[in-house]
């Protein structure tokens, strides 16, 4: 684990149409852990990785990637930097074959791209009997398989990953969510993950954010959170701003 900054968020207000859902938020990842962001439906967890990945603007405080702050709209230049952002659709092309999908997420050189995308298949190797099928024709859980392996196949230095538990069944999260905490060791990659399953996500987390009403409520360990019981409970009765 280098232990380098890779993600600092300052004071961030981000949102939508220039009204602020999240407010004042300070936050980092450093690569080689994984930090999960929980907190209830509409807190602004979706609308953060939104706004690091760049496809929202920043409406106040400070963002840096990599050490370096990005300029509004400039998505591709997040990406650029490092940036990999597996959203809640999965955002998969659905009439290509996994091989294709493979293929296209890979900018670098033939040589590199062969290596990388040898390496997520040696992480998923669920998809090596099915890179001729289409992506569309996937079940649920091959799917997330594909999307964090499509991310994965770009070498991030950060990797958002936005409800990857969504519609899948408990046996496939507990499949996927020990790959989290091997890409971000192996690979020091930096993690910031969104889940819903908050028990499953502290005990692949070293670190914990919980953001109610687009604010911290609780922040720490993410064993000293998984023990916090009550505290954490409360938090999630905050009211309804977007997500």
């Amino acid at each position: 684990m280098s232990g380098e900054r890779v993600l600092t968020l300052s004071g961030l207000d981000a949102g939508y149409d220039g009204a602020p859902v999240v407010h004042g938020l300070d936050l980092t990842v450093d690569a080689g852990e994984v930090v999960a962001l929980l907190g209830p439906n509409g807190a602004g967890k979706t609308t953060t990785l939104r706004t690091i990945s760049g496809l929202l603007p920043v409406l106040g405080g400070a963002l840096e990637v990599v050490g370096e702050p990005i300029p509004d709209g400039a998505a591709h230049k997040v990406a650029r930097k490092g940036v990999g952002h597996v959203t809640e659709d999965r955002s998969l092309f659905f009439s290509l074959t996994v091989g294709e999908n493979l293929r296209l997420a890979r900018n670098g050189t033939r040589a590199n791209r062969r290596d990388a995308t040898e390496r997520v298949l040696e992480v998923f190797p669920e998809l090596v009997p099915l890179l001729g099928r289409k992506a569309g024709l996937l079940s649920g859980g091959e799917q997330q398989m594909l999307a964090m392996a499509r991310a994965m196949a770009n070498e991030p230095k950060l990797l958002l990953i936005d409800e990857m538990s969504l519609g899948l069944a408990p046996i496939i999260i507990e499949r996927l969510l020990p790959v989290v905490r091997t890409v971000a060791v192996e690979e020091d990659v930096g993690v910031l993950l969104v889940e819903q399953h908050v028990g499953l996500a502290l005990g692949a987390a070293d670190r914990a954010y919980v953001l109610t009403n687009g604010r911290i409520a609780l922040s720490g360990p993410a064993d000293d959170l998984a023990e916090a019981g009550q505290a954490l409970e409360a938090s999630y009765l905050g009211g309804d701003s977007e997500s």
